[in-house]
């Protein structure tokens, strides 16, 4: 039978292992084929008391019900059945779309100022106007810029920054 649960909004990973009785490897594990598991905040893995059930749930469908890991994630996936989508439109006031026109025309004034092409409202490419009315040449792209050569066709050596790093050994498999 788990410990106690304490009522707190957020535990630490060596809580939810002494809570659950498991090992941290076992939780670590479990990260890995639950990646909903827990919350990294400034570094640290927490877990909210939500995550605290599901561990417990994984706990006794791996150890007692004797699935494996996949089966278990199929078994809280069915458990918890297909999740309703809800329309984006219930929750966007007429308001909010304003502000947010409002706000996307001052970025599109932004990126126009930056040399960046003027975005139409769906998000397409707009044509740019010079200061004389008529259309800009498109930007050139980062893609069409070629790497300069030496005198005899030669890309230049890498430096030590454009080289690959080296990977070290860290006695880790």
């Amino acid at each position: 039978m788990p410990k106690e649960i304490p009522r707190r909004a957020v535990y630490k990973a060596a809580e939810v292992c002494e809570i659950a009785r498991i090992q941290p490897y076992v939780l670590r594990s479990w990260e890995w084929e639950f990646p909903k598991l827990g919350v990294v905040r400034g570094g640290t893995r927490i877990y909210r008391r939500a995550d605290l059930e599901q561990v417990l749930r994984i706990k006794q469908l791996v150890f007692e019900d004797g699935l494996t890991l996949a089966g278990a994630r199929r078994r809280l996936e069915e458990d918890a059945g297909p999740q309703p989508e809800l329309p984006l439109e219930e929750f966007v006031t007429p308001d909010m779309r304003q502000r947010i026109g409002r706000v996307r025309q001052g970025l599109n004034e932004l990126l126009g100022m930056l040399g960046g092409p003027a975005r139409m409202h769906d998000g397409h490419d707009a044509p740019r106007a010079g200061a004389d009315g008529q259309a800009c040449a498109p930007a050139v792209s980062a893609d069409a810029v070629k790497t300069p050569r030496k005198s005899d066709g030669r890309r230049p050596a890498k430096t030590h920054r454009q080289a690959r790093p080296h990977r070290r050994h860290t006695g880790h498999a």
